[in-house]
């Protein structure tokens, strides 16, 4: 049968009120054919997911109205080889709420960390994302692939963890020769964190496309850390780096705007008359107010960071072979062919149809 998971939010209830409900979900399953594998809970946001074997989603909810008539605000469908590999092993629930194996309360958070890598190429490309991966599996983190996109990808359950890999992977790409003079390995770090499941994205979406996010606005050979990462590290230290500034972690409204920011911008990357005034005029900001916010944040100005988005977008297309070199530069928002090129070479040292020889 498929395998579920329910999210609950705002959940007003005791813990023992909880796993109270949860007994009464597995007195009634075998009526409607399901079957209640686990849940996590987390008392400070009143959050509680569901692990579910069922026909069916509504199979899902009649067990809960018909136990305790506390009905999930989503419930998703998620691949059990997937789900696994977020999730992890070593915890235990004994017909309560999921713990880690040293006995602590699993609240159901994943951290992510995402690399991106470029300039990187052949036998030196291999040691690069060896270097990535071998470190994502000594920190306990599990490596994961999203859909087309090509960063390495690891997810931690525990927030130091993840941050301790983030500045080992740093130090050891930074610790790579050349592979010729000037050309040194390029790449930076997002770190995210999220719940398995939220009202509009299942299977830690949110996270992962988070992470995806911080990795593109972040600096060259910088880790960007989200608010949620910066309050689940409980080694307060790790987050300090007093010789660099290398590490740097975002509050709430910094990582709102980064957002906003992007989810404009990537909407209209197409759109060669999209400019600065235009995206000031869409996110309600003066020019210069715009300009001091975008280069406080990410040390790029508006117009730098948009051509940047448009030239790893190139990347990830001509990655995947998307089109020709005209149609990739118009699907970026350059109309001409020529000028594209010039602008991915000053940007990646190589022209499009080179580096796109290289991937064969």
């Amino acid at each position: 049968m498929p395998l579920y998971m329910d999210f609950h939010k705002n959940v007003v209830a005791t813990f023992d009120e909880v796993v109270m409900s949860h007994l009464a979900d597995l007195q009634v399953q075998d009526k409607h054919h399901v079957k209640y594998h686990k849940f996590w809970m987390n008392p400070k946001e009143g959050s509680v997911y569901c692990l579910i074997e069922a026909p069916d989603r509504h199979a899902c909810e009649a067990v809960h109205k018909e136990s305790h008539g506390q009905v999930a605000c989503s419930i998703v469908e998620v691949d059990p080889e997937f789900f696994k590999l977020f999730m992890g092993d070593g915890h235990h629930s004994d017909h309560g709420p999921m713990h880690h194996a040293d006995g602590s309360l699993d609240l159901g958070y994943r951290n992510v960390l995402v690399v991106s890598l470029w300039n990187v190429l052949g036998a030196r490309s291999t040691e690069a994302r060896k270097a990535v991966q071998d470190r994502i599996m000594s920190h306990y983190g599990r490596i994961i692939r999203w859909a087309s996109n090509d960063n390495l990808i690891g997810v931690f359950n525990d927030a130091v963890n993840a941050v301790r890999c983030a500045k080992n992977i740093k130090l050891a790409l930074q610790g790579l020769p050349p592979t010729e003079p000037g050309q040194r390995v390029r790449f930076k770090i997002g770190l995210s964190a999220g719940q398995p499941v939220t009202e509009t994205s299942g299977q830690f979406g949110d996270a992962v496309r988070l992470g995806l996010q911080l990795c593109t606005v972040a600096r060259e050979e910088e880790i960007l850390v989200s608010s949620l990462v910066k309050q689940l590290c409980y080694d307060e230290a790790l987050l300090q780096d007093p010789h660099t500034d290398a590490v740097k972690l975002l509050n709430t409204k910094e990582e709102e705007f980064i957002l906003e920011l992007l989810n404009i911008t990537e909407a209209r990357l197409a759109d060669e008359a999209f400019t600065i005034d235009t995206l000031s005029r869409d996110i309600g900001m003066s020019r210069p107010q715009l300009y001091r916010k975008i280069t406080a944040l990410i040390g790029r100005s508006p117009n730098d960071l948009l051509r940047d988005l448009r030239m790893e977008k190139a990347v990830g297309l001509l990655k995947q072979r998307a089109g020709n070199i005209s149609e990739i530069a118009l699907e970026v928002g350059y109309n001409n062919a020529s000028y594209f090129a010039k602008c991915f070479h000053e940007k990646f040292g190589c022209n499009p149809s080179a580096f796109e020889a290289r991937q064969a």
